[in-house]
């Protein structure tokens, strides 16, 4: 049975996701070990405390540097025994180390089809900003390998969702949460518990 920490910073609608897929026996050999959150003040620690899941808060604003939030992170990590990291709505950029000490055992989910409306300075709702604003038709989510180029990589799963007629940014948010995020983000960290991920450069095959 493979350890999981999700990585969170705001309501933790994905870490509920994660919680409940798990309860349905939907993450096979995973088990949410450690919820670590960016704030005291992020939601998903009460959501975490409701699972009888172990949390701790590693604030950004106490560390100067990424090099010394790294070190802060990992010695939270350690003797846990993690296997994987998921990034659930985390907003604060892992540093090189912390990524190197578990390369491709770091999964993100990025609210928009990847390599579209992406990168630096693309979280939240500017990503839904963006989506409205340049007149897309359907946008998405995708779940992916970190590695030192922010959403930069490998592809794990992707799901389409429409844009329509009418939509701000709350209304898609939500529906991409819904019908893509939700669903693709247990299907991840099942795969990769599983050892069902293989890595080939920067792709990856579902075995």
């Amino acid at each position: 049975m493979m350890n999981i920490a999700v990585f969170v910073s705001g309501g933790g609608t994905n870490l509920q996701a994660l919680i409940d897929a798990e309860r349905r026996g939907e993450i096979k050999n995973g088990k949410i070990t450690l919820v670590l959150a960016s704030n005291e003040n992020a939601y998903a620690l009460e959501r975490a405390k409701k699972a009888g899941i172990e949390t701790a808060v590693v604030n950004k604003k106490n560390y100067p540097s990424k090099e010394e939030y790294d070190k802060a992170v990992l010695d939270v990590l350690d003797g846990k025994s993690i296997d994987l990291i998921v990034l659930a709505g985390f907003l604060t950029i892992l540093g090189e180390d912390l990524i190197k000490q578990y390369r491709n055992r770091i999964i993100n989910i990025h609210p928009s089809l990847i390599p579209l409306f992406c990168g630096d300075g693309f979280y939240g709702k500017r990503v839904h900003t963006a989506v409205l604003e340049s007149g897309v038709k359907v946008t998405g989510a995708t779940t992916h390998f970190v590695n030192e180029i922010t959403d930069g990589g490998a592809i794990i799963l992707q799901k389409a969702v429409p844009v329509e007629e009418g939509d701000n940014e709350d209304i898609l948010q939500y529906r991409v949460m819904r019908q893509a995020e939700w669903e693709i983000l247990p299907k991840a960290v099942s795969l990769f518990c599983e050892g069902r991920i293989k890595i080939v450069g920067n792709k990856t095959e579902i075995i």
